[in-house]
């Protein structure tokens, strides 16, 4: 009986421990299966085993570039290329829906039919390929569009849409405009290196923001991106620049014309503001074809060349300032000029202007400056050098753009220094410096002698917050004295009355200024070319009050040579243009008279931006109805909102809005953008409500 008792005992402890193994057994699987479905998942749709994966670099979205009004000039747009995977279709789902699939892809894109699509998928999935190349480089909206088709709208792993391979690429809205000084980062495989070019390159570590982490699976065609973001990028930082969009189209139009006009090599404008530095507008333009002109290289702050005439103010400066002689002074202008058996004729072809004043003298840009300088600093050269290196002319203006040259300034004891580098020195040669240099030293003379540096950019942002502002800064302190100061500016008003310049000046306000013609160095030879020319002029306005300096080089001219013709007409163009469209240069029509409270005018668009707006400046408002988009209507006592109606797939309604907005619903129907002006949005080139083609370029013209 004991016996028995002993086995039953044993049986039942086996078969409970065996019970004990298979719940073991059950949990382990369990965990298994739960642990390695998000991984089955990640890395093969269809169930037939797991495929290796790794975590690469994400590349983060590029910072934008602005103009000084917060227009974009250099926008981050994202492409994608929308792959397939015809094999985790289910059969019934793929011979279902596959025809409208095809017709809805030849909707979008006709280059190819709905046949076509169709054979393509089939081969695909018959050869049991995972990675079949559907479209390259399509628009964000053009992705969701793609993935709203039948069986894509399943998504990855059902539906076999592979869309999540992006690049970003950079676009200037704006064209030409400002393309060189924008710059660009880009590798140099030859190099081995990074290659940074303007804006661009110099402010790069806070544009480029910071990389994020992305999936990607190994398929027998290569590793390829799965859409798992593990760590989100962070986007770079907004660059908001000093230029403003208004004067540089100004700037750009009229050099573009008289390079036409002159049929010349190439031209640069530069305009500041006097008082801070900021750069509002730079233009570079060089002949690439028959009456074609390109932004090819920043001749602005990368080419020296000897100055010419611009250049006797230097020299004016240094004899006021050592008190060498008084603009009173009286000499004799003969016409000819001998050095060392070199000689140089007077500025009226040779005929010599006869007794003047020096004064006179500069206003008419007489050569007789050679003998002047010359018969001030025979005995002490050395004094006129170190009179120039005081005002800051032997020193690059050290601005974040790469690409400045270094002022060439010879001195006595250089092997290239003779007996003829003195009186040469005078009127502008035996000297090189780039436009920027020539225009920086102009602008501290309108600047009552407070020398700024030149600057590109005024603020940082990321997001809504401020990471740097930049101030004034501020190079020499006095170039000279104020007794030369008031000297040279009168002197730099009589050129604008009685001399070279009288032909250019404005009836509307005063302009100080100076011209310059000079022989261009050949780059053979390093000397000067006999037939090739110069012209230039440089000055600031209003004479009285400076707000704006400005120059103007226009080089190799084939219909005139002569500063005043060739580039001091441009510098008037540009002048008048900006002084008609700047308020600060105009009092307010019957500002007396001005009704208190009266509204400001609203613009169009986004419906959030304008309310913010509103309530910031306490502008009451009145919205009836929910919208994202939406006409403004100002009224007595408060700017009314209406709805806007802006559809997906038509041409939208952008008259009226900011060119921000404009853009941004242009290219989210998938077509692209041309802006033409500054301002908001005047007119545009494609009927709004007609079906939008996806890739079209509809044109703005902005005022």
């Amino acid at each position: 009986m004991s016996d028995k008792k002993d086995i039953l005992w044993r049986a039942y402890l086996l078969y409970f421990g065996f019970v004990v193994l298979m719940f073991v057994v059950l949990f382990q699987t369990v965990s298994i299966q739960l642990q390695d479905g998000v991984s089955n998942r990640l890395t093969e749709g269809d169930g037939e085993g797991r495929l290796p994966t790794r975590t690469v670099e994400r590349a983060p979205r590029r910072g934008q570039i602005l103009d000084a009004n917060y227009t974009p000039l250099v926008t981050s747009v994202s492409y994608f290329d929308i792959y397939m995977d015809p094999t985790v279709v289910e059969k019934d789902v793929f011979a279902r829906d596959l025809d409208d699939l095809c017709i809805g892809l030849a909707r979008m894109y006709p280059d190819k039919s709905a046949n076509d699509y169709q054979r393509m998928i089939r081969q695909a999935r018959e050869r049991g390929s995972r990675y079949l190349k559907i479209r390259s480089q399509v628009t964000n909206e053009e992705r969701k569009k793609i993935g709203q088709l039948p069986i894509f709208n399943l998504g990855r792993f059902k539906g076999g849409l592979i869309d999540n391979k992006e690049s970003i690429k950079r676009r200037l809205p704006h064209g030409e405009l400002l393309r060189r000084t924008l710059g660009y980062v880009k590798w140099d495989e030859a190099e081995n290196e990074w290659l940074k070019v303007g804006i661009e390159g110099a402010f790069d570590s806070y544009l480029k923001g910071e990389p994020g982490e992305e999936v990607e699976q190994k398929l027998a065609t290569g590793w390829k991106k799965l859409g798992l973001v593990t760590k989100e990028p962070v986007e770079g930082a907004s660059i908001v620049t000093t230029f403003d969009m208004t004067i540089q189209d100004v700037a750009h139009n009229e050099l573009l014309h008289q390079l036409k006009a002159q049929d010349a090599e190439q031209g640069c404008v530069i305009v500041m503001d006097v008082k801070t530095g900021h750069v509002k507008a730079m233009v570079n333009l060089k002949k690439v074809g028959e009456s074609q002109y390109s932004e090819v290289y920043n001749q602005a702050i990368g080419i020296k060349e000897v100055p010419g005439s611009t250049f006797k103010l230097a020299s004016l400066m240094a004899g006021l300032e050592d008190r060498k002689f008084r603009i009173s002074d009286q000499v004799n202008a003969t016409g000819r000029y001998r050095f060392y058996g070199s000689y140089m004729d007077d500025s009226n072809n040779g005929y010599g202007y006869g007794k003047i004043s020096i004064q006179t003298a500069f206003e008419k840009s007489s050569n007789v400056f050679m003998k002047i300088i010359n018969d001030a600093y025979k005995s002490n050269p050395q004094a006129y050098i170190r009179r120039l290196k005081s005002f800051g002319l032997a020193d690059p203006l050290d601005i974040p753009i790469d690409g400045e040259k270094k002022p060439t300034l010879y001195e006595p004891g250089d092997t290239e220094w003779s007996g003829l580098s003195l009186p040469w020195m005078a009127v502008g040669y035996e000297f090189q410096q780039t436009p920027l240099q020539t225009l920086a030293f102009y602008n501290a003379v309108a600047n009552n002698g407070v020398m700024v540096r030149p600057q590109f950019v005024k603020e940082i942002y990321r997001g809504n917050d401020l990471i740097q502002k930049f101030e004034p800064d501020v190079m020499i302190d006095k170039i000279c004295s104020d007794r030369t100061l008031r000297d040279v500016q009168k002197c730099l008003k009589g050129v604008m009355i009685r001399g070279t310049g009288k032909s250019i000046n404005s009836a509307s306000f005063s302009i100080a200024g100076k011209t310059g013609t000079a022989r261009i160095l050949n780059d053979k030879t390093s000397s000067l070319d006999a037939k090739k020319y110069q012209a230039s002029f440089v000055g600031y306005f209003p004479a009285n009050d400076p707000i704006y300096s400005c120059i103007v080089v226009v080089s190799a001219p084939n219909q005139s040579i002569y500063g005043a013709v060739v580039s001091g007409s441009v510098f008037n163009a540009i002048a008048n243009k900006v002084y008609a469209s700047s308020l600060e240069y105009h009092k307010p029509v019957n500002s007396g008279k001005v009704k208190k409270g009266q509204l400001p005018i609203s613009v169009d668009g986004n419906s959030y931006d304008l309310i913010q707006c509103y309530k910031h400046f306490n502008i009451p408002y009145v919205k009836r109805e929910e919208a994202d988009w939406v006409f403004t209507k100002t009224g007595t006592s408060s700017v009314e909102l209406k709805k806007r109606f802006v559809g997906k797939t038509t041409v939208p309604n952008v008259v009226g809005m900011t060119a921000k907005d404009a853009v941004y619903l242009i290219e989210k129907t998938g077509m692209k953008s041309r802006i033409k002006g500054v301002g908001k949005v005047k007119s545009q080139s494609l009927r709004a409500g007609d079906p939008a083609v996806i890739g079209k370029v509809m044109e703005i013209i902005l005022e």
